[in-house]
């Protein structure tokens, strides 16, 4: 139990074949360049704009990295192969930046710092690049949560949401961090960290974090009742568990 107090600590908030071998193929193409001569057609230090409607990508930190304001500039961040609860670090990746051989020698990526969307470059010979098939679509108008995989919706549930005072911030993030918890605590089954943070939480632990995650008390679903986290019943976030990997993109609409 004073394990999961602690992990939990920064939320205080109650394919047919040939396509799969040409996913593969071009994950390939996309990773860290040793050396050589840059490719016919592929010049060094063009940009490649990662994912398609039907998948995302996703890079796993190996170890120290920095993230850089652009390929070669200053660095603004650094992130160890763990973060600060002790779970993976996981950024999105946006875009590559290409280097010898036609494989790219940078990321452009999504990272969990404040302001909200702020993305940065790391190398590619630091990070571990895979394809996400999966991506949450929330929507606070009807205070939904959808999953789609390979735009297919596979999960649609009724969520509650930030209350007025407090509202859950708005744009493209990704799940970054994701936790188990007590079935009968206030976070329910799980929480499920993406890479948002309140706009309005001042003085709160890691900067105020945004999570999708269960509750014991479901019969607030669907309300405009928390500090910015996004609540779902529990039978809805084992399945966000088990569809919605680290590196997940997440849409967050008005």
């Amino acid at each position: 139990m004073s394990h999961l107090v602690r992990t939990l600590s920064f939320l205080r908030t109650p394919a047919p074949l040939g396509l799969l071998v040409l996913a593969l193929v071009f994950t390939h193409s996309v990773q860290a360049s040793s050396g050589g001569r840059t490719s016919r057609g592929c010049a060094a230090g063009s940009v490649r704009s990662l994912g398609t409607a039907t998948k995302s990508y996703a890079v796993d930190v190996r170890g120290l990295v920095r993230v850089y304001r652009r390929p070669g500039g200053s660095a603004f961040a650094r992130f160890g192969a763990l973060n600060v609860n002790g779970v993976p670090t996981v950024f999105s990746a946006l875009q590559a930046v290409m280097g010898p051989r036609c494989r790219a020698a940078w990321y452009r990526v999504l990272v969990p710092l404040k302001p909200n969307g702020r993305s940065g470059y790391v190398r590619a010979r630091s990070v571990n690049l895979r394809v996400v098939r999966s991506r949450i679509v929330i929507d606070l108008s009807a205070r939904t949560v959808s999953l789609y995989q390979r735009r297919r919706l596979a999960l649609k549930t009724t969520a509650a949401i930030g209350a007025p005072a407090t509202p859950t911030p708005t744009g493209s993030f990704y799940v970054n961090q994701r936790f188990r918890s007590d079935p009968l605590g206030p976070y329910g089954w799980a929480a499920i960290g993406i890479s948002a943070f309140s706009e309005v939480l001042t003085g709160w632990p890691q900067g105020g974090p945004v999570a999708i995650h269960g509750t014991n008390n479901p019969s607030l679903l669907g309300l405009r009742v928390s500090n910015g986290c996004i609540r779902v019943s529990n039978a809805a976030v084992r399945r966000l568990w088990r569809l919605a990997p680290a590196g997940t993109p997440v849409l967050i609409r008005d």
